[in-house]
């Protein structure tokens, strides 16, 4: 009889997860510059004047950030100001009845996030004396902060060069930088460019600009590709929805 064949080690299954792995997006220097510099200078011009933005408070950078996920900027900023004064601070909040806070939260919708929101802040206030952690590791071990909002807290409230890849962010990068397939698929290369593409010590802007065009220009419909600064080198120009 043959020899029994073992199942692969974890090491060698981490080994060919790391092959199959979807290789980095090459983006030539030229174009990076470009990008860079177009993206920044249209968002100087163009950027909206949203009230989680003049603030450094991780505090409220969270509660934008909990608030506006699945949820339009317009529905969510009458609630974000409504919310700041009730719950000023995380000890406001951690402090607060769970069913107070629902009903706050209401009728914003998707909700586990105020649940996420309050264990947050009671989390935070046992922890951390109600506040939040720059280190990224401890962002992430709290019950509800993913990726995605650990980088938007760092970038945001600590002015780090942290990268961020929201559905906006993810839509504009593949379009440019990629073109087609299915940019779901490729979220792991996608995240090392919005990493690559920061300026050095422009995180806050860059990520904010990133937001604000996929939003306002480059949008999942009809999207505006003739006015769009990126249309010299975007991939997916001119845009075709069965790309």
């Amino acid at each position: 009889m043959g020899a029994t064949r073992r199942s692969p080690s974890n090491g060698n299954k981490a080994a060919s997860r790391r092959r199959r792995a979807a290789p980095p997006i090459a983006v030539s220097p030229g174009h990076k510059r470009k990008f860079r510099e177009r993206l920044l200078k249209w968002y100087a011009q163009h950027g909206r004047d949203l009230p989680w933005r003049k603030t450094a408070v991780p505090y409220e950078i969270l509660v934008s950030e909990i608030m506006l996920q699945q949820t339009q900027v317009d529905r969510v900023l009458p609630k974000y100001q409504e919310w700041l004064a009730k719950y000023p601070t995380m000890e406001d909040l951690a402090e607060a009845p769970l069913s107070d806070v629902k009903k706050t939260w209401y009728p914003l919708g998707y909700n586990i996030r105020p649940v996420r929101l309050h264990s947050i802040a009671r989390e935070s206030v046992v922890r951390y004396g109600g506040t939040l952690p720059r280190d990224p590791e401890r962002l992430l071990a709290f019950k509800g902060i993913g990726r995605y909002t650990a980088g938007a807290i760092r970038a945001f409230a600590f002015r780090e060069d942290a990268p961020i890849l929201d559905t906006n962010v993810m839509r504009v990068l593949h379009r440019v930088f990629v073109g087609k397939g299915d940019a779901k698929r490729q979220k792991t290369a996608l995240w090392g460019l919005s990493e690559a593409m920061i300026p050095r010590g422009k995180g806050y802007d860059f990520n904010q600009a990133l937001m604000d065009f996929g939003a306002m220009v480059c949008i999942a419909r009809d999207p505006y590709c003739l006015l769009c600064p990126m249309n010299g080198f975007c991939k997916a120009y001119p845009f075709q929805r069965d790309r």
